[in-house]
């Protein structure tokens, strides 16, 4: 069976073990994902790009756990199991019996209006829902895995390799989407601001800052509903992207809420966060996070620039622009 013939079966409504409103299916470049209106089953595309590798099916087994695993500390009662997909003379079931043809991670719907970018755009984020964020990332990152295997990537060598990698990847939007003055002043900046503040990096590392983060906290991966928060979607397959400085994580969410033209909710986010975790130290590295959060944002468009044209230039230019910023104020 091919993965569009399954796709296919999995939008029948008969193929699920529960009642079924709909069946919805939304998708990204690694997952398929299928809404039934009671609960989402996640699948894992059979890829292999540079940073991950779903190609068999023992290791898209894996990353389901993973999922469950990372998003269990943030959201316990939205993740809920790893279920097979099966195959029989019946035909295709999800959490059925017979030969396991794939696997997917079971949640817990809930209503996509409600993602925090849309209620954005309605103006329906306020300070209560902020200080609700920073309280639960603040909690999240005081018990989140540090020390051994997870010190590292906040080291200078890992910090400057990360930066490096932007720069290689997108020196060829130099003059074009970027100006190449630009370009060198953002570049000369990271470079200057990673120099003048080894020891800072370094203190971090032995204040035990560099934690198992969420990897991916913006506002596309936030649910509010019924005044509850819902950090979703961390990053299971590499833990490069995952294990980072916490004001690398809460550097992203205050990028966002700017480039959402929400200033004012970003530097009461920032503050709460400060307020809740006592780590005053974020506000040194903030600029600086800041601007890599938002070059690696334009750099990600940048990858669909010859899908998506003007659309995704006018994105890619305003994180630009963002990133720009935010290493003038370093």
């Amino acid at each position: 069976m091919t993965k569009i013939d399954l796709i296919k079966e999995l939008m029948n409504p008969s193929v699920y073990d529960e009642k079924v409103d709909y069946v919805k299916l939304l998708q990204t470049h690694i997952s398929w994902v299928f809404l039934t209106g009671n609960f989402a089953y996640k699948i894992k595309k059979p890829v292999d790009f540079e940073f991950l590798d779903f190609t068999t099916l023992e290791k898209r087994k894996f990353f389901c756990e993973e999922e469950i695993r990372v998003n269990r500390r943030l959201c316990p009662g939205l993740y809920l199991k790893v279920v097979p997909i099966t195959r029989s003379e019946e035909g295709i079931r999800v959490d059925g019996k017979g030969k396991v043809i794939e696997y997917a991670v079971k949640m817990k719907e809930r209503p996509q209006e409600r993602m925090m970018d849309k209620l954005l755009k309605r103006n329906e984020i306020d300070e209560e829902n902020i200080d609700e964020i920073a309280r639960i990332l603040a909690e999240f990152h005081e018990k989140a895995a540090t020390g051994k295997g997870i010190d590292n990537y906040g080291s200078i060598s890992v910090i400057k390799k990360n930066w490096n990698q932007n720069f290689n990847q997108t020196i060829s939007l130099r003059e074009n989407l970027i100006k190449k003055e630009i370009f060198d002043e953002i570049e000369n900046g990271v470079n200057d601001f990673i120099k003048e503040h080894s020891k800072l990096f370094k203190k971090r590392i032995k204040d035990q800052r560099i934690r198992e983060c969420h990897g991916d906290v913006h506002s596309g991966n936030i649910f509010v509903v019924d005044g509850k928060v819902y950090i979703f979607d961390a990053i299971e397959f590499n833990k490069a992207f995952s294990c980072s400085d916490v004001a690398a994580e809460i550097a992203f969410l205050a990028m966002d809420l700017d480039f959402h033209n929400r200033r004012d909710l970003s530097k009461f986010f920032v503050e709460r966060y400060v307020r809740y975790s006592k780590d005053e130290e974020i506000l040194k590295l903030l600029n600086f996070y800041k601007c890599y959060r938002a070059y690696v944002r334009a750099k990600v468009i940048s990858f669909r620039l010859n899908e998506e044209g003007k659309t995704a230039e006018k994105l890619c230019k305003r994180y630009f622009d963002l990133a720009l910023e935010y290493a003038r104020n370093f």
